[in-house]
Order: structure tokens, then sequence, then C-alpha cells
């Protein structure tokens, strides 16, 4: 079951995309409008496709920075998936068409932002860790 929590959840949105190019109809899936609102200014915001999973992909990212706040034997492997998410949205980014638009570069740079930190706080708990065996040591 903790193996369920290491897969990166932005793996999701990268094959939710991809299906959606692939299966749905192509980029024009895309840029179509789910959902309207009416806001109290008068001004109408619209969300399309695109739009609604880069808003999931930083919820998403927001759970991935808390996942990586737990130190456990479980965090090693999920640095690992979640680089090799990063480079699959790296490849698709540069070598499919349909990913080559500012959605995509934005949650190309979200798993990016998740690699990165996820690095930042194993090291600076190590450091910690670290610091704090040595002080033991001197005591």
């Amino acid at each position: 079951m903790r193996m369920i929590f290491a897969i990166p959840s932005l793996l999701w949105i990268l094959l939710a995309y991809l299906g959606i190019v692939y299966l749905g109809g192509g980029g024009k899936t895309l840029y179509e409008t789910i959902i309207t609102f009416k806001l109290f200014s008068g001004a109408t915001l619209a969300i399309t496709t695109a739009g609604l999973l880069v808003l999931v992909g930083l919820v998403f990212l927001f759970f991935e920075v808390i996942k990586a706040t737990r130190p456990s034997n479980i965090s090693v492997i999920d640095h690992m998936l979640s680089t090799l998410v990063f480079i699959g949205f790296l490849i698709a980014f540069i070598a499919m068409p349909a990913a080559g638009n500012q959605f995509f570069l934005m949650l190309l740079i979200m798993s990016l932002f998740d690699v990165m930190a996820g690095f930042t706080v194993s090291i600076v708990s190590a450091r910690r860790d670290i610091g704090l065996e040595d002080k033991q040591l001197t005591d």
C-alpha cells in the first residue's frame, strides 16, 4: 500500500494530458471550455481542459511537496520516480507537437519543481541529522 503513495501524482496529469490529446480528438480538445463562471465584476471566467489540468497539477504539486517532507525509505523511490516523470514531461515537450504549448510547459515546470523540492528537502533533512549527530559526539 505504501508503494502506491510513492507514485508521483504528476504522473497522472501527464497520462491524462496525453490521453486527452491522443485519444480524445487531438489538440482541439485541450482548448474546449469545460465550465464558465460569471464573476461579481461582470467578467466571465472560462476554464478549458488544459487550464483544468494545470489547476489540478498545482494541487498535486502541493501534495508532492508535502510528501517530500516525510522522512522514509520510500522517499528515495519517490525521488527516482519523480525524476522519471520529469524526464517523461521533458521528452514529450521536446518530441510531441501536441505538447508544445504554454499549458504543457507549465506542467513541465511543476514537475521540475517537484524534483527540486524533493531533493532539496532531503538534503536539508540529511544535513540537519548529521549536524545533530556531530553535536552529540562533541558533548
